[in-house]
């Protein structure tokens, strides 16, 4: 019990941190529906949301809706995603994802993390980001490379699983910060927490980290 209440005291300080640094902070990821939301993301794994953004675009220029994408052939969607890397899973993906979607919910991104997680190349990340982010629902944390280090390296976690480091930042932030909390953790990985050489000295949370991990 100690060690939680340590913990939310601990996030209470990055959360103020992160806000006062990141105010304007959101998804990086360019989309006008939710189902953009969800293909964009699909498409983001071990990719730049800058080069998903430029992908994206001109996939939905061509193929705007979900029956567009449900019938489009592997081959041509392959060639499209191409440079988001791992092009052929996230094409199957995209297309199986997409088919269900009309089969199952008449074209309609469902908005239970049950039933998103049910759908092909659809995890519990993915799921998080749209409800969030799309639909302003905090079910849970997005938990990406950036969110998972840095909540680490401020005491907030001691897991390296993601669905771990979910449940730990669910228990120590405010439910009204799950999603925001991702957004300006990923800003902040990018521009300061990164992942070989941190920026600590210009780091706005120096005085309140301990820098767990980070070698000197």
């Amino acid at each position: 019990m100690a060690n939680l209440v340590a913990e939310k005291s601990q996030a209470r300080k990055v959360v103020r941190r992160l806000a006062r640094e990141y105010p304007d902070a959101d998804c990086a990821l360019v989309f006008e529906t939710p189902f953009q939301l969800l293909i964009a993301t699909i498409l983001s794994a071990q990719c730049t949301d800058k080069r998903v953004n430029i992908v994206a675009r001109e996939l939905f220029r061509q193929y705007p809706t979900v029956e567009d994408l449900a019938a489009i052939s592997q081959k041509k969607l392959e060639k499209i995603v191409q440079s988001t890397g791992f092009f052929r899973n996230k094409a199957k993906n995209i297309r199986a994802c997409s088919k269900e979607l009309v089969d199952r919910y008449g074209g309609e991104v469902p908005q239970e993390i049950e039933q998103l997680v049910s759908l092909a190349g659809v995890g519990r990340k993915t799921a998080n980001v749209v409800l969030g982010t799309a639909f302003g629902q905090a079910v849970g944390v997005v938990v990406d490379t950036h969110v998972g280090r840095i909540s680490g390296r401020v005491g907030l976690t001691k897991s390296k699983d993601p669905v771990r480091i979910e449940r730990d930042l669910m228990a120590v932030l405010p439910r009204k910060e799950w999603i925001v909390y991702s957004h300006r953790m990923i800003h902040h990985g990018r521009a300061i927490c990164k992942s070989q050489r941190p920026l600590c000295d210009e780091c706005s949370m120096q005085s309140i980290c301990p820098r767990i991990g980070v070698r000197s």
